[in-house]
């Protein structure tokens, strides 16, 4: 398959693509990427292979594929931030807390 069949592919089928992953994922813009995620391995794929019987209903499959992707790696991103600000927390208070027990230079109890 050609790049213009893809481009052709893409103009034929990429606005009733994109309002079916609308429909199926619930976000405009995450429709809008995970559609382009799909274009993109159609230009890698389709031009090795034949068109597949029903292009829209192959990018719709792997648009929603690519959409749980990102969906599972936004989640994961904010779990391991949620963690990291934790543990900066946690190391920012414990800094603190050694630093309020060192002696201060000033402190009678230091020794010369």
């Amino acid at each position: 398959m050609t790049h213009a069949e893809i481009e052709k592919t893409f103009r034929d089928e990429a606005g009733r693509a994109l309002a079916t992953l609308i429909r199926l994922v619930g976000d405009f813009d995450l429709a809008e990427d995970a559609l382009q995620d799909a274009f993109a391995t159609a230009l890698e794929r389709w031009p090795a292979a034949d068109r597949p019987s029903n292009p829209r209903a192959w990018l719709v499959n792997v648009g929603r594929n690519k959409a749980i992707d990102r969906i599972r790696r936004s989640i994961a991103f904010r779990g391991k931030q949620t963690e990291l600000a934790h543990e900066l927390l946690f190391n920012a208070t414990a800094s603190d807390e050694a630093a309020d027990q060192e002696p201060h230079p000033e402190s009678p109890e230091r020794t010369h």
